[in-house]
């Protein structure tokens, strides 16, 4: 798999906190790595979100597939997460 599978997220956010354990069920399962990037404490994360937020999700959790440019957002079932990666 090419491309790098991105998680924005902010440190306090609940919705980010309970993506947290299917992110990593999806590295062990798929045997892959989700970098994740901080945007509510680091400006050029947030920069970096707002050019690839292409779908106006408009905050965190926002992930997107660098292989396909398919973006998602929000707290999503282990299945649609896993879908997303996977494509």
């Amino acid at each position: 798999m090419s491309g790098r599978l991105l998680c924005f997220y902010g440190t306090e956010c609940i919705h980010c906190k309970k993506m947290y354990p299917l992110m990593e069920k999806l590295e062990k399962e798929l045997k892959i790595k989700i970098t994740k990037l901080e945007t509510w404490h680091n400006s050029q994360n947030a920069t970096l979100l707002k050019k690839l937020d292409t779908i106006d999700c408009g905050g965190v959790p926002f992930f997107f597939n660098e292989k396909t440019k398919e973006a998602i957002c929000g707290s999503m079932s282990y299945t649609k997460l896993k879908k997303w990666a996977t494509k």
